[in-house]
């Protein structure tokens, strides 16, 4: 979990060869297309809708590698989805349903000059919402605060120093 540019998309893939863990994309592939629409609606209540659908969707692949006990990373949860919402200004209230699987989470955090740094140097373009989304950071991270995660701060870590602390807060093997 965390805001753009905290190393999600990077350390996701690395955690979960570290962990022998399959990485589910919590926007599932048959989703892509109509992403594209969405993102491009100022509608924030339909775009909420939209990736809480995808996460339910995700969350039945998820159950169904836990249930063959196969360990799994994800890039993002529920938190992200719902935080960032909230703090786009969605005001539709969403009560998860029981039975959920419930990660281990770890909220990425990073120093705000080598966040926008690793922004800068994307390749792909911000979409509206992204450029919202930075002038809400503060407020993100805010909403992130009634979610339990273990901070990770990857500021000036190279990602496998950072896979390295997030193993190191969970050395059993928990995902």
């Amino acid at each position: 979990e965390g805001i753009r540019g905290t190393g999600k998309t990077t350390l996701a893939p690395l955690l979960a060869a570290a962990r022998d863990a399959v990485l589910v994309p919590t926007v599932p592939p048959c989703y892509h297309p109509l992403r594209q629409e969405i993102d491009r609606c100022s509608n924030v209540e339909a775009r909420l809708c939209f990736y809480l659908s995808a996460l339910f969707m995700a969350t039945d692949e998820i159950q169904r590698h836990l249930s063959a006990g196969t360990p799994v990373v994800v890039e993002s949860y529920f938190a992200r989805c719902l935080a960032s919402h909230e703090a786009l200004g969605a005001r539709t209230a969403v009560t998860l349903p029981r039975g959920l699987p419930h990660p281990t989470v770890y909220q990425l955090v990073c120093g705000e000059q080598e966040r926008k740094h690793r922004l800068a140097t994307r390749d792909e373009p911000a979409s509206r919402w992204d450029v919202l989304g930075e002038h809400l950071a503060t407020q993100m991270i805010s909403a992130y605060g009634r979610f339990p995660a273990l901070k990770v701060d990857t500021t000036g870590l190279t990602p496998e120093q950072a896979v390295e602390s997030i193993l190191a807060l969970t050395p059993q093997g928990a995902c």
